[in-house]
């Protein structure tokens, strides 16, 4: 009997031993294994995750919790001074940021970033390739990212997964996580505003088109985001003017829905909400501040993962709100995330909303549980 349970306690320590040498493996092979184009797909979010997301959510000051709801335009000055100040979630990068950058250069700025943060940064860049690529037009990838479209018509589906696996090795290499992609907006009219960034095909090839991006952005282990709810069909350009949608609300279920519902169901993280005027859903806000707009994407479609406006600069919103007021007005609706040049004022304006009780800290602390979750699964939070 004594001579057994000698034997189980040296096997228990045994164990312990193999199972400690496991995981450091595990973790010296992380980059090998995020830019394996056969990685396993994103898992559902572990115990662990959750408890370190609980516990950083937990340890954070209200001033940092509002932080971490904008990913926002880098700043010309004090880039590094205002993740401090301000707590920033993230940074969306745009062209001023690439230019002169080399791979090498781009890949220490970011990592510049990541190390004055507290808290890990979503890093963003508008990645949907052909008109849309920040890295291409900066020549910092070659060749460049070819849109939907041309990838489809090369070599169809395949060709469309194949390039989101390149993306995602570039990604993890400069420390990108979000390329803000894909568009899951059905528009068939070559003369639309969104035409060239879309797959150009009807509900049901839009929807294969996003099925197969969220799928293949997961194992590629890259963010995921469904644009622009509740879908621009054939509609002008709300980034320079204010672009009101007339369409029926039986049209928008039976057709710009449908790759929405789709992209959910393939596991989408994120959706963006356009700044859009949909009469049938709201006709006195833009969709992006309309909180009847938020419903249904919570309600009616199911979603529980991070929901962002578009770019709270663009003329279809400065014309309702002040960009002082737009934040709150953001959060109010049911956003997660606003993406904003603007969050040196619209950041005191919430802090002040939610001490007068305009905005409780009970919708605060879910957007930020979302956002750090969504961290945690792209392998920010360790």
């Amino acid at each position: 009997m004594a001579k057994n349970r000698v034997y189980l306690v040296f096997a228990a320590l045994l164990g312990l031993a193999l199972s400690a040498c496991s995981t450091n493996s595990g973790t010296d092979n992380t980059k090998e294994n995020q830019q394996s184009s056969t990685a396993a797909p994103t898992a559902a979010p572990s115990v662990s995750e959750k408890g370190q997301v609980k516990d950083m959510l937990d340890q954070m000051t209200i001033e940092e919790k509002v932080g971490q709801l904008f990913l926002v335009r880098v700043p010309s000055e004090n880039q590094l001074e205002d993740i401090q100040t301000y707590h920033l979630g993230g940074y969306l990068l745009f062209d001023r940021d690439m230019q002169g950058e080399t791979t090498d250069s781009l890949q220490k700025k970011i990592k510049s970033y990541q190390e004055t943060s507290k808290y890990p940064m979503l890093i963003g860049s508008d990645e949907e390739g052909g008109l849309v690529t920040r890295l291409s037009r900066n020549q910092l990838i070659d060749p460049p990212f070819s849109s939907p479209q041309e990838l489809y018509q090369a070599g169809g589906w395949q060709a469309i997964v194949d390039d989101i696996t390149r993306k995602g090795t570039i990604f993890h290499e400069l420390g990108i996580q979000v390329g803000m992609a894909p568009d899951a907006d059905v528009s068939t009219d070559p003369e639309s505003f969104i035409y060239d960034r879309t797959i150009g095909m009807d509900a049901a090839g839009t929807s294969e088109y996003v099925t197969k991006s969220v799928e293949a952005m997961k194992q590629a282990q890259i963010g995921s985001t469904l644009k622009h709810f509740p879908g621009y069909g054939n509609n002008r350009d709300s980034h320079v003017e204010i672009v009101t949608d007339d369409r029926s609300l039986e049209e928008l279920r039976g057709n710009d829905f449908i790759p929405f519902k789709a992209g959910i169901q393939a596991g989408a993280d994120s959706i963006m909400v356009s700044h859009n005027i949909v009469n049938a859903l709201d006709s006195e806000r833009p969709a992006s501040i309309s909180p009847k707009v938020h419903e249904v994407i919570r309600q009616e479609l199911g979603f529980d993962g991070v929901v962002m406006t578009d770019d709270m600069d663009m003329a279809g919103l400065a014309a309702f709100t002040s960009q002082e007021e737009a934040g709150l007005q953001a959060l109010q609706a049911g956003n997660d995330l606003i993406l904003s040049s603007s969050y040196s004022s619209q950041i005191p304006y919430i802090l002040q909303a939610i001490q007068k009780g305009d905005y409780s800290e009970e919708q605060l602390n879910q957007s930020v549980e979302r956002v750090l979750q969504w961290k945690a699964e792209l392998g920010l939070i360790k």
